[in-house]
């Protein structure tokens, strides 16, 4: 039988629930715990009212339902189906009421009691539910929570029977706490963290909280234990035994925590019933002379946002996948996280005080769809809401207390302003004087202690950080972007100059990249291969697409380009040649460089004709030191000297020789290209023959080279619009298309022989419009070479900037591998490319593609001075610049790139589809930021191109192109 809907009334209640304990830290002791995660019995019904009765008693039969585990979010266990929004709520705003249409799951679990399970208090903990859970124990009503991303407890010890227990929970997908939960992820419901039953001993430890303060000027420690009367604390490494609750001891000579030294002290909080095992770090966080400290250093967020994302479990992340994370974040130069957009499950924190993070922890609030309506509404002004407020803000700091790694708290994110998010300031700022507190949409920072922005552009932070942006109070404090450098597919581009502005101005103390992960669904189709889903792929009528693909790493945790972009911009020891030295400069906030070792090696056109090691004496932090270069083997061809930072012993999160930052530097430039001149054209029966190159008579385009037939080269200005090209505002691609540049039409305009030179003239250009691009094609070779000089100029008025500017040919799809003596091993592009260094790479031509979720340019590399495409028996073409050039090399064209919506839609041809560019437009972060810098726009104007066309090998074999 369906229930009556006035059993529903806490639905629509934007109080925060009932019936649960007093909140406290989070932690595991001695005492029994048992836990009830793994297979539970399940039922998904479509609305309230359509729930059954009586789910919490014994004799209901729940044999027709089906089985889902505990944690998990039943979306993705074939009941309904995941919802993707940023901005927009995915139902009618009239708050704090929710559809009737609210899918509900009902959840049954019967257990048993250890035989050994102590006859005493215990409590029913559970760490997630969303978005609202109702409770019975036995038959026996608990309550009610909200406030997914947040632990509720329940007192159950008279209710446990030994054998049999029944515990029944009812998910709703929607309730009034959804008004909050707007927080730019997939909508998924469900039991999704760990449900645990914990003994509560007689006389043990209800909760605590551990101060331990650092004086940065004397070294000393303080310790302070706050708790109940009769719980003490015990640090054996430091001579501390039973210190009871409320007094402190004084420390001297204690290793403070820091996100580089993550020191800490094993001890335990105990009674006589109960011990807690405990991990003290001192450290002190100030804000002073308009900076953020700790321990009395300034430091600087080098940070990320993490949402909670697995590609197959979504929110529910298993230990070994956040470890990943954090040894990932580490090994490429993260040194913080801000927990977008709720306090992540507790074990992440203790996994950033072990491994050295620094932390800004985030209340369980955001009411972004509101903005739609101009914050009409929005609850975080609106009185009814402000217990809801309060709550998720209490149970956040009381469980997280204890943490060294956090050094900030943050009320929520996106919410508007109002008195809500003032009086949880205000609780927050009495209950923990000893952290900052943080809210980027508190714009006068009125109720908080640091200035934050998302996505100021480098101008605005820049007079931020000169003081000249903003009134009196904000340029009296800690700025930091809470967000920035939005890493949508390929990018973002940009963020070495914001490093520069972070070290430029004292004030300005980095921020936080948007953000960790792709939160692509893993799918299948019928043909079982597999793809990434992102919204849209369920058949949302409401969704935002892929504006959920924005991560640092792919949904399988595989580093984007970017990751090594962000970990080569904020290397924390900088390595440069400064008046015929090595100059080695100190960016870490705390450690010295006496953990590294340095070594160098010489390479010869990438090939290493020596190395050996730098003797660099210890650099503290924020200093530098010049040591003299290495003595060097002469050389003939361009030569490189890479001196490179790695790890001298083993760290929990790499090992010895991981390499944690690099530098070059040039020690013998390249002599240039001899001239490919000589060959006689000639003409024999229908072909135009010039040197190695093989012409089409009538319209001068190149048809074969050595043997080896190819289509073209010809101009093209086109590429795949990325993310970044389609972002808010006014995209570059809406300019582009507008402009026709993804339909241009090649044009001859003549052919003609200067001496052995062939001529060839051309204007490209789109339909319709009186603009365009003339190109010249001047060939010239000798018997073994081709030889070509591109000359474009720009006619009529251009209105945009170019996509990208170079040639395009069509080569036989057996050339599979290139090798290529330039920049690498990555991609990389005109505002990202710091982390590509100069060296000699060979990847096959389906390993240079980067397989972005979105299908969009990439696989750039740049500054090749020479690049060779062979096949398998060694066949193939080497292409040499004058000087340098960028290719890129797939097996599909821009406009199949282009078409695709995701991977599987990629379908490799027949052919290798060379790019060879002068250069590409930047990147930029406009998908959700500043667009490119001037610098890197690529505009039209007269430029040139020459490269030098050389067929190594046997080429019979080879196919012709398709056309």
């Amino acid at each position: 039988m369906p229930s009556s809907h006035a059993d529903f009334s806490y639905v629509d209640d934007p109080a925060p629930g009932h019936g649960s304990t007093a909140p406290r830290s989070a932690f595991r002791s001695d005492a029994p715990a048992l836990s009830l995660g793994g297979s539970w019995r399940f039922l998904l019904s479509p609305a309230v009212d359509a729930a059954p009765d009586g789910i919490e008693r014994d004799d209901f039969d729940d044999g027709g339902w089906t089985d889902i585990p505990v944690p998990g979010h039943w979306q993705l266990h074939g009941h309904g189906s995941p919802a993707y929004t940023n901005v927009r709520y995915p139902f009618p705003v009239n708050p704090p009421q929710v559809p009737s249409d609210n899918p509900t799951g009902d959840h049954r679990l019967l257990f048993d009691l250890p035989d050994d399970w102590p006859d005493e208090p215990a409590v029913l903990r559970f760490d997630g539910i969303d978005s609202c859970g109702r409770i019975w124990l036995n038959g026996v009503e608990l309550g009610v929570t909200k406030g997914s991303r947040l632990p509720a407890e329940f007192d159950v010890g008279p209710l446990l029977r030994p054998r049999g227990n029944l515990l029944a929970v009812r998910v709703h997908q929607w309730s009034a706490g959804s008004y909050l939960e707007d927080q730019d992820m997939w909508w998924l419901s469900g039991i999704f963290r760990d449900v645990t039953l914990l003994a509560r001993p007689a006389g043990g430890v209800r909760d605590f909280t551990v101060d331990a303060d650092y004086d940065h000027l004397t070294a000393r420690g303080t310790l302070r234990l706050d708790a109940d009367s009769g719980v003490r604390i015990t640090v054996p490494e430091l001579g501390i035994t039973d210190l009871p609750a409320g007094r402190s001891a004084e420390i001297a000579d204690v290793a403070p925590w820091s996100a580089e030294e993550p020191r800490l002290y094993e001890g335990e909080v105990h009674t006589d019933t109960e011990r807690v095992p405990v991990r003290v770090g001192f450290r002190t966080v100030t804000v002073e002379d308009g900076q953020l400290k700790v321990n009395g250093r300034r430091i600087v967020f080098r940070g990320v946002n993490r949402h909670e994302f697995h590609p197959d479990s979504g929110r529910v992340v298993p230990r070994e996948f956040a470890v990943a994370d954090i040894e990932l974040m580490k090994r490429h130069n993260v040194n913080a996280v801000r927990t977008s957009h709720y306090p992540p499950d507790s074990a992440f924190l203790d996994l950033c005080d072990t491994y050295g993070l620094w932390v800004i922890d985030e209340s369980d609030v955001e009411t972004h769809g509101f903005s739609e309506l101009d914050w009409r509404g929005n609850p975080s002004d609106d009185p009814r809401w402000a217990d809801a407020y309060l709550d998720r803000m209490r149970r956040m700091v009381e469980r997280d207390k204890n943490h060294p790694s956090i050094v900030m708290w943050s009320l929520g994110n996106e919410a508007g302003t109002g008195r809500n998010l003032a009086a949880a300031a205000e609780w927050t700022h009495r209950r923990d004087p000893t952290r900052p507190l943080h809210y980027e949409g508190d714009t006068d920072c009125s109720y908080t202690d640091v200035h934050s922005r998302m996505y100021a552009g480098h101008d605005e932070v820049d007079r931020i950080g000169q003081g000249v942006e903003g009134h009196p109070r904000l340029r009296e404090l800690p700025f930091i972007l809470c967000e920035f450098g939005h890493a949508m597919g390929n990018g973002p581009g940009g963020l070495v100059e914001y490093r520069d502005l972070f070290e430029r101005h004292p004030r300005c103390q980095g921020g936080f990249v948007w953000e960790w992960i792709d939160h692509g669904i893993t799918r299948r189709d019928t043909r079982g291969g597999a793809h990434f889903a992102y919204g849209g792929d369920f058949g949302e009528p409401l969704h935002d697409g892929n504006f959920v693909i924005d991560g640092l790493v792919h949904p399988d945790r595989t580093p984007s380009p970017a990751l090594a972009e962000f970990s080569k911009v904020f290397e924390p020891v900088r390595i440069t040649a400064a008046d015929g030295a090595l100059r080695v400069t100190n960016h870490y906030d705390v450690l010295s460089t006496a953990h590294l070792r340095f070594h160098w090696v010489l390479e010869e056109e990438g090939t290493e004709v020596a190395h050996g090691v730098v003797t660099v004496p210890t650099v503290e932090a924020g200093d530098s030191t010049d040591v003299p270069l290495p003595e060097l083997p002469p050389t003939g061809a361009e030569s490189w000297l890479t001196v490179r930072a790695a790890l001298a012993a083993d760290t929990a999160w790499a090992p010895a020789g991981h390499v944690v930052s690099w530098g070059q530097t040039p020690v013998t430039r390249a002599a240039p290209v001899p001239p490919a001149a000589g060959a006689t054209l000639d003409t024999t029966g229908t072909a135009l023959r010039l040197g190695p190159g093989v012409f089409d008579p009538l319209t001068g385009r190149l048809t074969a080279l050595g043997g080896l037939p190819v289509e073209g080269p010809r101009l093209d200005l086109w590429r795949a619009p990325t993310d970044n090209d389609r972002g808010s505002g006014d995209p570059e691609e809406t300019r582009w298309r507008a402009a026709g540049l993804h339909r241009s039409q090649h044009q001859l305009l003549g052919t003609e022989r200067l001496g052995d030179t062939l001529v060839v003239r051309t204007r490209v250009a789109p339909p319709g419009l009186g603009f365009g691009m003339r190109a010249d094609y001047h060939w010239s070779g000798d018997a073994h070479r081709l030889r070509l000089r591109l000359e474009v100029e720009p006619d009529g008025t251009w209105p945009c900037t170019l996509p990208r500017l170079g040639l395009r040919m069509a080569l036989p799809g057996g050339l599979g591998t290139a090798e290529w003596f330039g920049r690498g091993p990555g991609e990389a592009y005109a505002d990202s490319r710091q982390a590509a260094r100069i060296g000699r790479f060979t990847r096959t031509v389906d390993a240079l593609q980067t397989p972005y979720v979105r299908p969009q340019e990439n696989g750039n590399r740049v500054d090749l001075r020479w690049l060779r495409l062979t096949s398998a028996d060694g066949a193939g073409l080497r292409v040499d610049g004058e000087p340098a050039f960028a290719f890129t090399a797939r097996r599909w064209t821009s406009e199949h790139l282009d078409a695709a919506t995701h991977t599987t839609g990629l379908a490799p041809g027949d052919t290798v589809v060379l790019n060879l560019d002068l250069a590409q437009n930047g990147l930029g972060s406009a998908s959700c930021g500043p667009g490119v810098l001037p610098p890197y726009r690529l505009h039209p104007a007269r430029a040139s191109l020459t490269l030098t066309f050389t067929p190594t090998g046997s080429t019979d074999a080879q196919e012709t192109p398709a056309r």
